[in-house]
């Protein structure tokens, strides 16, 4: 595997920012200490300039070389996720609750790796854009940095996103032209029923069972109102209703998230989740309110693009090492406002471990730090391949 031998031997260091920033999580849009990391890195390794307050905690470096006007775009993500770690581990999470349980620690490193080498060595024509943006789990910070004039401010011909894969062999990138991610939509149910003693319900409403049968509900717009070929998905991540054995309560509330691809499904499942909540809570004389709202819509790559990062994946890993994608994945990425504004690309990257290795956003997850120097080759090599002096 031809990683860049420059990079390969900051493998120590990259391992020890990764850590520290593991250590240090920070959720959506709170991610100050993160971004001051990531500024103090960038002002180390004599970037030429570095570009502060897009969707707050947004960070951009500049590298420039040569003359030409060509521009490239490099993202990486930098927040955490409301989760209790449980790996154990020496670097585990030193802030209760929260973890870098998706491995954005991990992209942000590789990214901060490319740039040290990128500064250092300059072996291009044109402008590197180092784009750490925050909020990609909840908060929509690609949106908010596209909104806050990204690409205005920093004129770029191309863009490109790299995400960790822990269900691949490490090092192994994945590609796929089209969808590669799913849009995604988050909702709020909040069903009032009347509360009364367990032993007496028929004195009562109870949001607990209307609650139960709405879960069921959900489950048939997908397999019954979207047709078959499409994707899509409704699932509920919470219920909390209730306190005591013996109470029925007043009030249920459920979160939940939706996935689809194309938009006319993603209407299909708002209007039909509008429907059932409504329609079920008020056949057992309860009500309920929704708040449905989308995150981010489909990752979709560009075609061009993806066949340039699938050469710089396979000048890095070999023909072996870079496989096409079956299909899309039903995960969401933000990137998503950033693709859709300008031309550019999204690759996985293999971190497998074994064969049980922990999945993303689980609590025993860890970063593969095998794989750090592979995706920071990729990224200046994605550099020097798209801006090649001469």
């Amino acid at each position: 595997m031809p990683i860049i031998n420059s990079i390969a031997a900051i493998h120590a260091d990259m391992t020890e920012w990764r850590r520290d920033l593991h250590a240090h999580p920070e959720l959506s849009m709170q991610e100050s200490r993160t971004s001051g990391v990531v500024r103090a890195k960038l002002a180390e390794f004599g970037v030429d300039e570095i570009i502060t307050g897009m969707a707050t905690h947004g960070v951009v470096g500049v590298i420039r070389s040569g003359t030409s006007d060509r521009a490239i775009g490099l993202r990486a993500d930098m927040d955490a996720l409301p989760i209790h770690e449980e790996t154990g581990l020496p670097h585990a999470s030193q802030t209760q609750g929260v973890m870098h349980a998706c491995g954005h620690d991990g992209h942000t490193t590789m990214l901060l790796g490319a740039a040290k080498y990128l500064a250092e060595t300059r072996n291009f024509d044109g402008t590197v854009y180092l784009i750490f943006q925050p909020a990609e789990e909840f908060e929509g910070g690609a949106d908010m940095m596209v909104k806050d004039g990204l690409f205005q401010r920093c004129p770029m011909d191309k863009v490109y996103g790299l995400h960790n894969w822990p269900e691949m062999k490490a090092g192994t990138f994945l590609w796929r032209t089209g969808p590669v991610m799913a849009a995604v939509g988050f909702f709020d149910i909040v069903v009032t029923g009347k509360g009364s003693h367990g032993a007496s319900p028929h004195q009562g409403i109870d949001p607990i069972m209307v609650s139960a049968q709405i879960v069921g509900a959900l489950q048939t717009i997908v397999s019954r109102n979207i047709e078959p070929i499409e994707g899509g998905v409704v699932s509920i991540g919470s219920i909390a209703g209730g306190e005591a054995y013996n109470i029925l309560p007043e009030r249920v509330t459920m979160k939940g998230t939706a996935r689809w691809y194309r938009s006319e499904v993603g209407d299909q499942i708002e209007s039909g989740m509008k429907r059932l909540v409504h329609g079920v809570a008020e056949s057992f004389g309860a009500t309920a309110d929704l708040h449905f709202f989308r995150h981010a819509p489909a990752t979709v790559n560009d075609a061009e693009a993806t066949a340039l990062a699938v050469d710089a994946a396979r000048h890095v890993a070999g023909g072996d090492g870079v496989r096409e994608m079956r299909a899309p994945t039903m995960g969401g990425e933000d990137f998503a406002y950033m693709l859709n504004a300008k031309q550019g690309a999204y690759l996985m990257l293999g971190g497998a471990r074994g064969t049980n290795d922990p999945l993303l956003h689980h609590p025993r997850y860890d970063f593969n730090d095998e794989i750090l120097p592979v995706g920071a080759s990729w990224w200046a090599t994605l550099v020097e391949q798209q801006l090649a002096k001469g």
